[in-house]
């Protein structure tokens, strides 16, 4: 298995992908070759024109590379166990190989920046943050940034405008989590009082101490999302609330510009979103699953009543794959139905015009993924025309 770049031929020279089954961006399967030049889709062809390097891909699918708007199964690498820290370099190198080999080539990481210490803390958010930055030259994956907010972490506003205004976000996401948790505290599940002891180091006193103190601040919460929402409008950065809970709170971000949906509690408020042309975005582990895990909206029946525009891994990144195959196979939709989930659709909900379908000037972002066994394959992932992972050789001789 091969993770690192393929020293086949330079970088930026004309490659052909021979005997593959293209999906067009109209949504068919064509028996055609795709010709990339300098990292860009430059033609779907049926002659073989002469390039620098030729890749077979032995029957297999040539789709466009998943984009990836919410993932945070990195949080893993960082933390496997209580109180077992890794550094985040190693981490995120790790995390980097773990999507390439499932296909995902372009990635938001999502970082929460809460009101609670530790994992999900100042210093840990803006830490990844650099990290991210600094190892980017070193990341395959084109890598960004998905800031997921907890919008009682008051005292970090001005440090979310900041990151805003200095262009270091790529996509922010109002979050909510403190009916959540007090409904936890309130109901004494030790479960759960664990996860959040764990993750933020302190004991399950100082943690009920720390919620009632951030919880009282409730009346100042909604100023600060419309000033954030507000800005990150002008910047023309894109915005998600996550978790709406009702119609009136979907109804809401929609005013204050915020416009995608990100895992709509019910079928009403999908309902809704649909409505105000916001992008319904759900988990595909949902899908795989068979449900979501804590009992809200079904994303399998969501796609097939066309409630659902885009899958994302959320905690899970070999989800995002099989979800496709799974929509196929128990929904009825075509793969030219049920790949923009993955592909078109996050890349024009985050405003990335350049990838997503296989079309000329587009990204050469592909993935040659085998779909013979009982479950598909990433076979190959290109980032912009480049062998970034392979599990079999495909270079013609």
């Amino acid at each position: 298995m091969t993770t690192a770049p393929l020293p086949l031929k330079q970088a930026g020279l004309r490659s052909l992908i021979v005997n593959g089954r293209v999906l067009h961006p109209h949504g068919e399967l064509l028996n055609a070759s795709l010709l990339i030049e300098k990292g860009r889709i430059a033609a779907i062809c049926d002659d073989a024109p002469k390039v620098d390097q030729v890749l077979d891909a032995r029957g297999a699918l040539v789709l466009p590379g998943i984009v990836d708007l919410h993932g945070d199964a990195f949080e893993r690498q960082l933390l496997p166990r209580p109180g077992v820290q890794f550094p985040p370099e190693l981490a995120l190198l790790e995390t980097d190989r773990q999507m390439l080999g499932n296909g995902i080539t372009t990635a938001f990481h999502g970082i929460t920046y809460s009101w609670e210490p530790g994992l999900r803390g100042h210093d840990s958010a803006f830490a990844l943050i650099e990290q991210i930055e600094q190892l980017r030259p070193h990341l395959r994956c084109d890598t960004r940034i998905h800031l997921r907010w907890e919008t009682f972490n008051l005292a970090g506003e001005q440090h979310v405008a900041q990151l805003l205004r200095e262009r270091r976000i790529d996509l922010l996401a109002f979050n909510d989590h403190i009916n959540d948790i007090r409904d936890d505290l309130q109901a004494g599940k030790r479960h759960k009082l664990g996860v959040y002891t764990h993750r933020t180091g302190l004991d399950a006193d100082a943690f009920r101490d720390l919620f009632e103190q951030v919880a009282s601040h409730a009346e100042q919460v909604p100023v600060a999302v419309a000033r954030l929402a507000t800005l990150a409008t002008q910047l023309n950065i894109p915005c998600a609330s996550h978790d709406d809970d009702s119609c009136t709170t979907r109804q809401r971000f929609n005013h204050l510009g915020v416009k995608l949906s990100e895992f709509p509690v019910n079928q009403e408020v999908a309902e809704l979103s649909r409505r105000l042309g916001n992008p319904v975005i759900l988990g595909a582990p949902n899908v795989v699953r068979g449900g979501s895990h804590c009992g809200r909206l079904d994303a399998m029946q969501a796609a097939a009543q066309g409630l659902c525009d885009v899958l994302t891994s959320d905690y899970y990144y070999p989800s995002l794959l099989r979800a496709v195959f799974l929509l196929m196979e128990r929904n009825g939709l075509s793969l030219g139905e049920a790949w923009p989930l993955v592909a078109a659709n996050p890349a024009d909900a985050a405003g990335l015009h350049d990838r997503g379908e296989i079309e000329a000037g587009c990204r050469a972002d592909l993935l040659l993924v085998d779909d013979s066994g009982p479950l598909p394959e990433v076979a190959m992932t290109l980032i912009g025309g480049q062998v970034a992972y392979a599990s079999r050789n495909c270079l013609a001789v």
